[in-house]
């Protein structure tokens, strides 16, 4: 049986304010492509399908076309849900909707009730574990002295194991959203640090096949058995380097045989830029990276008027600017320290500085002393 292994899709989710929904549907899609080139039976997502509980009309309409292009390229798909999801509404139809090949794993009270796909070996069972907040899967399970994270993830496989034991020669296969010791996080991971240390140890995932594991955003192995296959693309800076990619793991008849990584397309690569505005604007071997979202980094003295938007007309994909004058050390003062002893318009003067660089010009002077004075409710001065 050959399974695909994805996670983290965040259908809806946008980048620095701009839309992502055709790239995500056109990398996605292409996943029905590589079901039919590798033979793939089931294609699984570790949680994490939509950015938000409450995801845009658009957003699932992307999602059910990507899916609906799965099925019909001839793969089961299985989904768990992640911290991002909602669990009660992306569950609302699993009872209904196996019968066109989607299997939606939702519940944490039966997360031991598994999917079960046979080859010509036999049974392989596929488990789903939702993401599992602490305090209300303490309650969900009735056991409310379970410790944090490690706890309820632990308990959820206990239950899981209990059921395999039940099913003797079975291959395993487990899908879970968590944090597991080892891994490498990102920039684009909303933290799951609730109820105490967001960490598991691996060893809760010994004694299956595969763990097929979601929530961090980079491509990784742990063992052999458990990886991270991480987003479909970049949702932060921070993965600029980042080969996304997809895990086909192979089952055979004694169980995990091979895991071999396909990389995704790249819809629009990132990449970031440091220097003076006149050099970014100018220098020709920013070229290469026109096309590129862009996050830049303006060492200027000074603060560039209109920075953005001149940036933009030559990288219009420039999505992020930070403003950090090379040389400038900044001494961080509390509120107090910075005002004490200063009449209202030395605290603006200091204000237009500290934010551009460069003091206030006599006519910007004169513009806060007509403001002030018009707060005041009397004539400047």
């Amino acid at each position: 049986m050959r399974l695909l292994h994805t996670s983290d899709w965040h259908v809806g989710r946008t980048f620095h304010g701009r839309d992502l929904l055709v790239e995500q549907e056109a990398v996605l899609g292409g996943l029905a492509d590589l079901v039919v080139d590798r033979a793939i039976d089931v294609v699984v997502v570790s949680g994490d399908l939509y950015d938000r509980a409450v995801p845009s009309a658009e957003a699932v309409g992307v999602c059910a076309r990507v899916l609906r292009r799965i099925a019909e390229a001839g793969a089961r798909i299985v989904v768990t849900p992640g911290n991002h999801d909602s669990a009660p509404r992306l569950g609302a139809f699993a009872d209904f909707t196996p019968a066109g090949g989607l299997h939606l794993l939702t519940s944490t009270t039966r997360l031991h009730r598994p999917v079960v796909v046979e080859d010509r070996h036999g049974p392989v069972a596929l488990y789903g574990i939702p993401y599992l907040e602490p305090d209300p899967a303490k309650a969900e399970f009735g056991m409310p002295d379970l410790k944090g994270h490690t706890g309820v993830l632990g308990e959820a496989m206990r239950r899981v194991r209990a059921d395999l034991a039940e099913r003797p020669g079975t291959r395993s296969v487990v899908l879970a959203h968590a944090f597991v010791v080892g891994g490498e996080a990102s920039d684009s991971e909303r933290t799951i640090a609730v109820g105490g240390v967001p960490h598991v140890p691996g060893s809760l995932f010994d004694g299956v096949d595969y763990a097929a594991l979601g929530h961090l955003h980079g491509p990784q192995t742990l063992a052999e058995h458990l990886r991270y296959s991480g987003s479909p693309l970049a949702y932060s800076f921070s993965e600029a380097r980042h080969r996304k990619s997809v895990w086909l793991v192979e089952l055979d008849e004694g169980g995990l045989a091979g895991v071999e990584r396909h990389e995704l397309p790249v819809p629009r690569p990132l990449a970031t830029l440091r220097g003076s505005l006149a050099d970014l604007l100018e220098d020709p071997a920013h070229t290469a990276v026109a096309d590129h979202f862009l996050s830049v980094e303006l060492t200027d003295p000074a603060r560039p008027i209109d920075a953005m938007r001149r940036l933009q007309k030559r990288f219009p994909h420039a999505v992020h600017m930070e403003w950090r004058p090379e040389g400038r050390v900044e001494v961080p003062r509390k509120y107090g320290d910075a005002v004490r002893g200063r009449d209202d318009e030395a605290v603006s003067c200091c204000f237009v500085e500290a934010v551009r660089g460069t003091s206030a010009t006599a006519s910007e002077r004169a513009l806060l002393r007509e403001a002030l004075a018009a707060v005041a409710g009397k004539e400047p001065e």
